[in-house]
C-alpha cells in the first residue's frame, strides 16, 4: 500500500504540521505531487506520478484549500509521467514539465512502441489550459524539451517564467549518449512552440 499525505504550512515553509492521509491504495501509487491553482484561485488541482504504472497519472482537486480532496482519476496519455512542475503563460495557458513515462498497465516486459509516448524517458512539456485538465482533455500539444539518453535517468524540473513570458526550464539527464548526466537549461515562449506545432507530427491519444 502506497499512502499519499498532506500537510500545512503557516510560516512559508520553516515548520509543518503533522501529516495526514489523502489516500492509501495497492492497487495504484500515487506521489510526487506537483500543485497547479486555477486561474480564478479558488482550486487547487494536483498531479500525481503513478508509480505502480498500472495506469496513467492521475489528478485530485480541492475546492477547499485542501481541507477536503476529491477522489483520484486519471488523466489523459498525454500527461502522464512525474514530478509534473506547471507556470502560467500571460495567456492563461499552462507550460507543465514532467519526465515522460508512459503506463505499462503493470507489464512491465512489454516492450512494443504500441504503449510508449514518444517523448517517452525523455523532458517533456505539455501545453494547455487548466479547463483542459478539469474535463479530462488531452491538451494543445506536448514537446520534448530535452532528449534523454540512458533509460528514464531525468528530470527533478525547475521551471520559471520571466516578466516578458519567457520560460526557463532547468533539469538534469544524459544529454550525450555513454556520458555521466549534467544539468542544462532552456529558454522558451508560448508563440515559438505554437509555431513549430504548425509543421511537427500528430499522433492520436489513445
Amino acid at each position: 500500500v502506497m499512502t499519499l499525505y498532506k500537510t500545512f504550512t503557516k510560516d512559508g515553509g520553516l515548520t509543518w504540521g503533522a501529516p495526514k492521509t489523502i489516500y492509501a491504495s495497492s492497487d495504484i501509487h500515487l506521489c510526487e505531487p506537483g500543485i497547479i491553482r486555477s486561474p480564478d484561485g479558488k482550486q487547487l488541482a494536483v498531479l500525481l506520478r503513478e508509480n505502480a504504472r498500472r495506469k496513467n497519472s492521475h489528478v485530485i482537486f480541492s475546492n477547499d484549500e485542501g481541507k477536503t480532496w476529491t477522489k483520484p482519476r486519471e488523466l489523459p496519455r498525454s500527461l502522464t509521467g512525474d514530478r509534473h512542475t506547471a507556470k502560467y503563460a500571460s495567456d492563461g495557458r499552462l507550460l507543465i514539465v514532467f519526465r515522460s513515462y508512459t503506463s505499462r498497465k503493470g507489464d512491465f516486459s512489454r516492450k512494443d512502441d504500441s504503449v510508449k509516448w514518444p517523448t517517452e524517458g525523455d523532458c517533456a512539456a505539455w501545453v494547455g489550459t487548466y479547463e483542459d485538465i478539469v474535463k479530462n482533455r488531452p491538451g494543445q500539444y506536448v514537446v520534448r524539451l530535452f532528449d534523454n539518453k540512458k533509460g528514464y535517468d531525468t528530470t527533478y524540473p525547475g521551471v520559471e517564467i520571466l516578466p516578458d513570458d519567457t520560460f526557463v526550464v532547468t533539469t538534469y539527464g544524459h544529454w550525450d549518449a555513454g556520458e555521466p548526466p549534467y544539468i542544462m537549461s532552456t529558454r522558451l515562449k508560448l508563440s515559438e512552440l505554437d509555431t513549430k506545432a504548425k509543421t511537427s507530427p500528430k499522433v492520436k491519444v489513445p
